[in-house]
């Protein structure tokens, strides 16, 4: 009896490298150019000249207008694209004006590396609770850049760049040029300084016995600067995983597959490997379209200078992957044809004008049901919400769900940092038994849960301040 059709239809598709030349300020870009690190560099997109000069009359003035006004309005993060990102978008549009910029503005990877002010909900561009540090990061450090959040675990924040700046940033507080909406905190330290001092701290907390060494992003940092910062910190006795977190593996793969940089990669592998350290790459692909055979040789050098594991953290978004379809040709992609481990995907967090993009917690629980079964137990990727005061759920680990205010309440197990302080944002004894709440995008919910949260924004317009107690549970 004929049972059907799969929901999902697997079949290998092998990567494929978008020629560049299709474009018309590429055309006499060659092969090593393309793979030269710091031509990627040179020739980023920070704005609407570089753009002009690689799309030439492929793209309208109302791209222009639309990018131009989105950056007064609403971005939180300036333009930087590297060429490599740039080309995995838009592969196979017809190369005329008006079909080009139809199929660019439908461009998955472009939605969420070149926002434009029609991407942004009209009604609802920020949640009410949006905050800026929405994780409450730079609260919980313990010397600057250093966020000392989970029990065992650390966030080494080294630099406030990255080779390219994607617009849901969580860390859109810190990183990046300050934009209108947006005026950055900076890190003051030298960095040889804030170095000195989270290495000292890692000395005097034993506990910690995993390190998440970021930004930003490394690969903007000058390697032997780094090579020495990881050195050092492999010689912890304490320290027993170690996590490099680069977007540029997909986002710059050049940058990975230098010979000097491979060759220090080797060198610390090495190390880490004597002492039985865990070393692991961390990278950000949120759409199938950006993994490149680039992106595969990059994790494959990785691999190879001795790398435990290069491993994927995207970001559920709406028009991006939010559907079963999108999410396991991206995870097949990375796990199947790049040597990329499919880990965790984030619902986007609630920072500001970030609405459009983000998932109500009920449709991630949806795809994560959707996309077991299909791949490999150990290369199913966990769908998770990073809830404030909290840290990272499993998306059904909510305890309560409110669908039509788009609440849910979580609990967790451990003390962070601040509560451990007892500084702002502590809640004292009692932090382990309360139930912290997350929110939906309010667009996504019924009239009477949209209303309720207008109603809210009306009181505050009014100077009124937002009671967090009405999002109790059962309240």
């Amino acid at each position: 009896m004929d049972g059907g059709a799969q929901p999902y239809q697997y079949l290998r598709r092998p990567l494929v490298e978008p020629d560049w030349r299709r474009l018309p300020g590429w055309r006499q870009v060659t092969a090593a150019q393309w793979r030269d690190a710091q031509w990627q560099r040179a020739h980023c997109v920070q704005g609407e000249r570089q753009l002009r000069q690689v799309f030439g009359p492929l793209l309208t003035d109302r791209f222009y207008d639309e990018l131009a006004a989105d950056q007064r309005e609403f971005a939180t993060m300036s333009v930087l694209v590297p060429p490599h990102m740039l080309n995995t978008m838009a592969v196979g549009a017809a190369l005329e004006p008006a079909a080009f910029t139809e199929a660019f503005l439908a461009d998955p990877v472009r939605r969420y590396m070149l926002p434009v002010r029609t991407d942004r909900h009209p009604s609802w561009p920020s949640h009410p609770l949006a905050a800026r540090d929405s994780l409450h990061e730079a609260q919980m450090w313990v010397v600057e850049g250093l966020t000392h959040r989970y029990p065992t675990k650390v966030l080494a924040e080294l630099l406030a760049t990255c080779p390219q700046y994607c617009g849901h940033c969580t860390r859109m507080d810190l990183v990046g040029r300050s934009t209108p909406q947006v005026a950055k905190t900076r890190l003051v330290l030298r960095p040889a300084d804030r170095e000195e001092q989270m290495l000292d701290y890692l000395k005097r907390t034993p506990s910690v016995r995993d390190v998440v060494v970021s930004g930003g992003d490394l690969a903007n940092v000058p390697w032997p600067r780094l090579e020495s910062f990881l050195l050092r910190l492999l010689e912890l006795g304490s320290v027993r995983d170690v996590r490099l977190a680069s977007k540029s593996v997909v986002g710059l793969p050049q940058h990975w597959l230098q010979p000097e940089v491979l060759a220090g990669v080797e060198r610390v592998a090495r190390l880490a490997a004597r002492r039985s350290v865990n070393l692991a790459v961390h990278t950000h692909a949120n759409h199938a379209a950006s993994v490149t055979p680039l992106v595969a040789e990059a994790a494959r050098a990785l691999l190879d200078a001795g790398v435990r594991d290069v491993r994927n953290q995207g970001v559920l978004m709406r028009g991006v992957n939010d559907s079963p379809q999108a999410l396991l040709d991206l995870c097949f992609a990375l796990q199947g044809e790049a040597n990329v481990l499919p880990y965790y995907f984030y619902l986007c967090d609630v920072v500001p004008n970030a609405e459009h993009w983000r998932l109500p917690l009920a449709a991630a629980q949806r795809l994560q049901e959707a996309i077991l079964g299909y791949l490999p137990g150990y290369a199913t990727p966990r769908l998770v919400a990073d809830v404030p005061h909290v840290g990272k759920r499993w998306v059904h680990q909510a305890v309560g769900y409110d669908r039509v205010r788009g609440v849910s309440w979580w609990t967790k197990n451990y003390r962070t940092g601040l509560e451990l302080r007892g500084g702002a944002g502590s809640f004292g004894p009692d932090g382990l038994g309360r139930r912290h709440p997350y929110v939906d995008p309010v667009d996504t919910l019924p009239p009477e849960g949209r209303a309720w949260w207008a109603e809210r924004v009306e009181r505050a317009s009014r100077g009124g301040e937002f009671d967090m107690s009405e999002l109790e549970e059962g309240e």
